[in-house]
């Protein structure tokens, strides 16, 4: 059982793996909220998108705490991703909270709708943790993309400092997501991916820890908490569901939405 978590990715084991040889090479860590405020040059910034099983994020919480490892953490509204109490448990650790929001799509393209839904959203969070920064869920299976909020209003005008989607320069800082349980899945996600000169093409997190010496000296990255798991029935789970989940986005919903 041991040589198999060993040899399985997307593990909490290979996760704290991968922190190690970030630490080994040089980089500090940052939450979003200081690095956009006051960046250390060579640097990862850690950010956790909690769709859903939200009990996994206290498994990645406790890790980077127990490594000195501060990160982000954006909760949804929903009951998959909103709890009260691990959302305290997490500021406890020293890491930061923020809104997962997609109130475009839940107000069904709405503008005037979603920005209300987006502004009593904001407020639920804030009620324990000082929100600075915000940043979008894909909804992949709806034709609008919540990003488009922000060509109707401005970050500022709800005291927000950041969304990372649209306030990186990517082309300076590299985005590695583990969206589809792979690190090149941006080439089949509808909306997690971005603009960037970088052309790194990783699968496995080996992949990247062996290639860390090639990497830029500031990196963003997104590590879905759900994705992570030392125990074998839950592993297995989310291995199954990432594949029909993967199968779905190639041969149905990009194409619906796209077309």
């Amino acid at each position: 059982m041991e040589h198999d978590l060993k040899d399985r990715d997307f593990t909490v084991r290979k996760y704290s793996e991968l922190l190690d040889a970030f630490k080994e090479a040089g980089y500090s860590f940052q939450r979003v909220e200081d690095f956009i405020q006051k960046p250390n040059a060579q640097v990862v910034v850690l950010r956790h998108d909690v769709d859903l099983r939200n009990w996994a994020a206290i498994r990645l919480a406790k890790l980077e705490a127990s490594l000195g490892i501060k990160s982000t953490y954006y909760f949804r509204i929903g009951p998959q991703s909103y709890n009260p109490k691990i959302i305290k448990q997490i500021v406890d650790l020293g890491h930061e909270i923020g809104y997962h929001y997609e109130d475009l799509a839940t107000c069904n393209g709405d503008i005037d709708k979603a920005i209300h839904s987006f502004e009593k959203n904001l407020t639920k969070i804030r009620y324990f943790y000082p929100v600075k920064t915000v940043c979008m869920h894909g909804s992949s299976g709806s034709p609008y993309d919540n990003r488009d909020l922000w060509n109707y209003y401005k970050l500022e005008d709800f005291s927000l400092i950041c969304e990372p989607y649209i306030s990186l320069d990517y082309n300076k800082v590299l985005y590695l997501s583990d969206t589809g349980r792979r690190w090149n899945g941006f080439k089949m996600s509808l909306r997690d991916n971005v603009k960037s000169s970088y052309n790194y093409n990783f699968y496995k997190t080996k992949d990247i820890i062996e290639n860390i010496e090639t990497l830029p000296k500031q990196i963003l990255i997104n590590a879905h908490p759900e994705q992570w798991t030392n125990y074998l029935p839950e592993w297995l789970f989310v291995k199954m569901f990432s594949i029909a989940h993967t199968f779905y986005k190639i041969h149905y919903r990009n194409p619906k939405i796209k077309g």
